[in-house]
């Protein structure tokens, strides 16, 4: 029980690798504040399950993309459980495309999403835990962000971008003890995987020196480390967890 008495944030948690974080740091003993769009029909599910598992949970659903949203999604947390401990900026999209193809709208969503977002939330996280003088912050970058891939000219900028605003962040706020790190996912098995043809698995798989796709609990055990005061002195990082595919 690590984060016992500690409250986390996870952005687009309602499902997926989200969820998984969310209820791997529920599991270490923090409150868990939700947050997903207006439009997700998971989300409420996804309380459900963590208060039937005996979990604190709270829901805020809202877009990454607008301020008022972000403040509301902080306030409730900090109203809900008293303090705002950890926030891992999750919230991400894709709408991959050949960059000559790539639409002007397709880059600015991905972007405004997977970046400004985060940098909405941090920045209105960030003003809780100063006062505080503490807090840890994970944001979930990709391999993409650090190798580039084809067709994600979008989606790869983006996980560039967040990878920097990590170590600024960790430079800016490291004097009020809050920590900002990063962590790198290379392919990691999900319903979108799990439906490709054998033949395109076994081509993603020959890149991976560990020949297997990862699992979204092999990322959140990491971001839990991240969370927990096992990693007070790292900051500024970016862990891959990518079966050594960049390295």
């Amino acid at each position: 029980m690590k984060l016992k008495g500690k409250t986390a944030v996870v952005t687009g948690s309602g499902r997926g690798l989200g969820k998984a974080i969310a209820l791997k740091l529920a599991s270490m003993g923090a409150n868990i504040v939700l947050n997903d769009i207006a439009a997700s029909d998971s989300i409420d599910a996804t309380a459900e399950e963590f208060r039937a598992a005996g979990y604190n949970v709270a829901i805020t659903k809202g877009d990454v993309r607008n301020e008022d949203d972000v403040k509301h999604m902080v306030k409730t947390a900090v109203e809900t459980f008293g303090s705002l401990d950890i926030l891992v900026n999750n919230a991400g999209i894709t709408r991959d495309k050949p960059m000559a193809m790539m639409a002007e709208e397709d880059w600015d969503l991905v972007l405004d999403i997977n970046l400004k977002g985060a940098f909405f939330c941090t920045k209105n996280a960030a003003k809780a835990m100063i006062k505080q003088k503490y807090g840890k912050i994970v944001n979930i970058a990709s391999v993409a962000g650090t190798m580039g891939n084809r067709g994600q000219a979008n989606y790869s900028a983006s996980k560039a971008g967040l990878i920097g605003l990590t170590k600024t962040t960790a430079k800016e706020f490291a004097s009020r003890n809050i920590h900002c790190n990063a962590i790198a996912p290379g392919t990691i098995r999900s319903k979108m995987t799990d439906v490709l043809p054998d033949d395109v698995k076994e081509k993603y798989v020959s890149n991976i020196p560990l020949g297997r796709f990862g699992t979204a609990e092999e990322v959140a055990n990491v971001v839990g480390f991240l969370c927990s005061s096992d990693s007070d002195y790292v900051t500024g990082q970016v862990i891959h967890i990518d079966g050594g595919l960049d390295m």
